[in-house]
């Protein structure tokens, strides 16, 4: 087919549109809203792909920590809890035996602790006990003043550092440095915040806060509680042979044989992909199922409307055939009338998504802040699938109208009124 024809065709198919404004805005509303759905489809999946690179940054996508427990709980409770703790004796061997991450410390955790500033207080905060290396690591990012340092753990200081969290509920107005809260009956004294790490889903560790080892030994105890390592790798690039030669290193130092399991867990960031792929898939199952029954609807809407289009101009395509348009001419004129039609809608649809994500994201950005970071725009490679998706759609609507155009015998055409 020549591109002169081609070109005919859309004029042709233009002008028809043009004649049926009302009947062609209804017809591509289903498309509108199957694209729509798309359309925004992408957008949350981009918004949940920033917010998880964000929190994997904060994490630190080079850190990897070994814990009597299971990040992802993909080991049963029970058999988590019969396991043996972790105790400092384990940590020291492993640090000793160390070889191939940057650094390695140890950290212990109380659950559930209640943090108080005057009358304020936030509950369900893990208090954590560290060592000062702690802030060489990427989660350890101080937004306000400053990690403890290795004299104040020596010296079982009662300082303390918050997390965003908690810093954010008893100190709204940012003045926590430099001021006295308790954890139960323990006063310590705020010299830091660390900054925002977690974002929608990993919103929780926030809500800790960090004291110096000793100092979290001394008040809280340790004998019944199972150490954690912290390892750091010198690169991302790293975290696979740093994985095994730990958990190498630990089957050693608990004494484990070939056949026995793991007494351990080693948990880091990419435990969390497949909740991620978990989120990521009913997104796109929901987005899937209501993009195809919009364009289902939107499927038989402009079939019926071009069979009603192909009686409407039966003798003109009798005068087309008569003056000697080829079949392939008039089953192109209405194929390219049908894909117009959903690219209109198409172009509708990323119009009005984009108006509604760009104020959409206004909204919702003054009830959540930390949650600027997602794109008010749509990316453009959604505008090249929406369209790619509604010319075909266009092209699979029409094809059945199309071809019975194409057959359609010119003297009986002619004959028709």
């Amino acid at each position: 087919m020549k591109l002169s024809e081609i070109v005919e065709s859309i004029r042709f198919s233009l002008e028809s549109l043009r004649s049926n404004k009302t009947r062609s805005s209804l017809t591509s509303l289903g498309v509108v809203i199957g694209i729509g759905f798309v359309v925004l489809m992408g957008w949350s999946l981009n918004g949940l792909e920033q917010a998880w690179d964000k929190t994997i940054s904060t994490l630190g996508a080079d850190m990897m920590y070994i814990d009597k427990w299971d990040w992802a709980g993909g080991t049963k409770w029970g058999l988590l809890k019969s396991r043996n703790n972790i105790t400092l004796d384990n940590v020291n061997k492993f640090i000793e035996s160390n070889q191939y991450a940057e650094f390695a410390f140890p950290m212990l955790r109380a659950w559930g602790k209640k943090v108080s500033y005057n009358s304020k207080s936030v509950g369900g905060i893990s208090i954590i006990g560290t060592l000062s290396t702690y802030t060489l690591t990427s989660a350890g990012t101080i937004e306000n003043g400053r990690f403890f340092t290795e004299f104040e753990d020596e010296r079982t200081s009662n300082v303390i550092v918050l997390g965003y969290g908690v810093s954010n509920t008893l100190f709204p107005n940012g003045d926590a440095l430099g001021k006295t809260v308790k954890v139960g009956k323990y006063s310590f004294f705020v010299i830091g915040v660390l900054e925002k790490r977690g974002f929608l889903f990993m919103d929780f560790i926030d809500n800790q806060a960090f004291v110096p080892l000793k100092t979290f030994i001394n008040n809280f105890g340790s004998s019944r509680r199972s150490y954690s390592i912290a390892i750091k790798a010198r690169s991302a690039n790293e975290m696979d042979k740093i994985r095994d030669e730990s958990r190498g290193y630990m089957r050693t130092i608990r004494g484990l044989n070939a056949n026995q399991e793991d007494d351990f867990s080693i948990n880091e960031s990419k435990t969390f992909d497949d909740n991620i792929k978990n989120i990521r898939l009913y997104i796109w199952s929901i987005g899937i199922g209501l993009t195809l029954l919009s364009f289902i609807v939107g499927i038989i809407g402009i079939m019926n409307i071009m069979f009603v289009s192909v009686a409407e101009r039966t003798k003109e395509i009798g005068i087309r055939k008569a003056l000697g348009a080829k079949r392939s001419s008039i089953l192109t004129q209405f194929l390219v009338e049908a894909s117009l039609l959903c690219f209109i809608g198409a172009i509708v649809a990323f119009i009005g998504c984009s108006i509604l994500i760009f104020f959409g994201k206004m909204v919702i950005v003054s009830f959540y802040p930390d949650l600027s970071f997602i794109s008010g725009y749509l990316p453009p490679n959604l505008l090249i699938i929406a369209s790619i998706v509604s010319i075909f759609v266009g092209i699979l609507a029409g094809l059945i109208p199309a071809m019975r155009a194409a057959k359609l015998d010119p003297v009986e055409s002619l004959r028709f009124e």
